[in-house]
């Protein structure tokens, strides 16, 4: 037993066996997969649609699976706001110490207006810290993805849709 939730398994897994029968190569699977995560945490929140959508239209990825992979990460955008806030404000030299998950909350809930005026600044740098980091980390998820990706084709190619063989 792996421990993994086969069900789970499929629901996520199905999708890409699906375009891997289509004839979708592994190498676009890994850019959609890694796309997905990357631009389904820019530090921009309402941002991710867009950004997946017009990854989809210039790198000719299936745009279901783009948004597929970018709900899957949609909590760790929130997760990573604050890191990437902190990030950006650490880079241009700013104060960091206020801002919270409290803080950015608060200011919401005051008004999307006011809070969209009040973290222009701070959202800017974090959108600097991100496009670094994501640009780092979608070379490594797409070269790990790769050949990841290679091998659920190969067992595809053999009849077998689990990824333990099963």
């Amino acid at each position: 037993m792996t421990g993994t939730d086969p069900v789970a398994n499929r629901r996520w897994l199905k999708p890409f066996i699906q375009l891997l029968r289509q004839g979708v190569s592994p190498e676009k699977i890994a850019l959609t997969i890694a796309l997905g995560i990357i631009l389904g945490v820019t530090p921009v929140l309402g941002s991710t649609l867009i950004l997946c959508t017009l990854a989809a239209i210039v790198f000719r990825l299936n745009l279901p699976a783009i948004q597929l992979v970018n709900g899957v990460v949609y909590p760790l955008q929130f997760i990573l706001l604050i890191p990437f806030y902190r990030l950006g404000a650490w880079i241009f030299g700013a104060d960091a110490s206020a801002i919270s998950l409290q803080g950015v909350v608060a200011l919401i809930r005051a008004g999307v207006g006011h809070a969209v005026r009040t973290l222009w600044v701070v959202t800017m740098h974090a959108l600097v810290a991100w496009l670094i980091f994501g640009a780092m980390a979608s070379v490594i998820l797409y070269t790990v993805l790769v050949p990841v990706v290679h091998n659920l084709w190969r067992r595809v190619q053999l009849g077998v849709t689990s990824l333990y063989g099963h």
